[in-house]
């Protein structure tokens, strides 16, 4: 199997993994980021963060019962399996360009030891920042209809029956609607990829080096412990971006899902949000996706460089 293949089968098995186990936390977060009413409890923004989730969940549960919290998955895998795959895939293809460059590559003692939980290639925290901004937004904007088409499937807002109905709506409502929030997916996406990547290899690294017996070459971690380390630095490197970037998430959630006028643009979403529900409008929803994140993260990196390894020492 040649290397693009190993990476698109990796980000593939990794994306179908984490959208089946985690979709709830990625429905839920699109019910309560999608309405204005939590303006009337503004003045307790902790409040409803913490009661509205189980509320929400349990609404969901009395009308459609279990499954219904998995509402939108076949839309969520639509998008998630192709664009993990070609993210995972390009970000290794642009990795490995950058670390052709002097600047970017990084700088090794000879005498140091060195040890690896994974094979893919090693940057400075510049080329890492750059790498995984560069190619999320990209393959974030090709993908954008599979966002705004999952984004409404699991909204309450829109009454789709069916997926293919879903779609098809969408298409009928013209290029502007296929490419909603996707200013604003882009201003998420590249800062979250960026600080992630840089996060998760630093990360990564300190952990490997601290618990790998000392050798003078480079030294391959047993595959269950580098999966260990792997989805522990991607679940740190995670909450560390999430955070940074839950504002712009609140903004793509709205201008996606929500039609009135004052929604089609991202400085008016802004300054809707400002006025409804002040600052803490632009963090409804982050304990859901702060969770998502995490788990997502552990569990896709540790997937994608584990079955990687797996492949090539077979």
């Amino acid at each position: 199997m040649s290397n693009v293949s190993q990476h698109l089968l990796s980000g593939a098995l990794s994306g179908f993994a984490s959208t089946i186990i985690l979709q709830p936390f990625d429905l839920l977060k699109t019910r309560i980021q999608q309405p204005d009413h939590l303006n009337k409890l503004k003045h307790a923004p902790l409040h409803p963060q913490s009661t509205l989730i189980f509320r929400t969940a349990s609404d969901i549960v009395k009308s459609k019962g279990v499954l219904g919290l998995w509402r939108g998955t076949t839309a969520t895998l639509l998008r998630n399996v192709p664009g993990v795959a070609l993210y995972f895939t390009g970000l290794n293809q642009f990795r490995a360009f950058l670390a052709t460059s002097l600047y970017f590559a990084p700088l090794r003692a000879q005498s140091a030891p060195s040890y690896s939980t994974s094979t893919l290639p090693k940057l400075t925290a510049q080329g890492n920042l750059l790498a995984g901004a560069v190619t999320r937004v990209a393959v974030g904007l090709v993908l954008n209809p599979f966002s705004v088409l999952k984004a409404r499937y699991e909204s309450s807002y829109y009454s789709y029956n069916s997926l293919p109905q879903a779609f098809l709506g969408l298409v009928r409502s013209g290029p502007s609607e296929i490419f909603r929030g996707a200013v604003a997916s882009s201003l998420r996406d590249a800062p979250y990829a960026g600080i992630f990547v840089v996060f998760y290899e630093h990360i990564k690294s300190s952990l490997s080096n601290a618990i790998a017996v000392p050798s003078s070459t480079v030294v391959p971690i047993p595959i269950s412990t580098s999966t260990a380390v792997n989805s522990l630095s991607a679940a740190s490197a995670g909450a560390l971006a999430t955070l940074a970037t839950q504002p712009f998430d609140v903004l793509k959630t709205k201008m996606q899902v929500r039609s009135e006028a004052k929604y089609r643009g991202l400085l008016s979403t802004v300054g809707a949000i400002w006025q409804l529900r002040g600052l803490p409008g632009f963090f409804d929803g982050a304990t859901l996706r702060m969770s998502r994140k995490i788990f997502s993260s552990a569990i896709g990196w540790a997937v994608y460089e584990g079955v990687l390894m797996a492949m090539r020492s077979a």
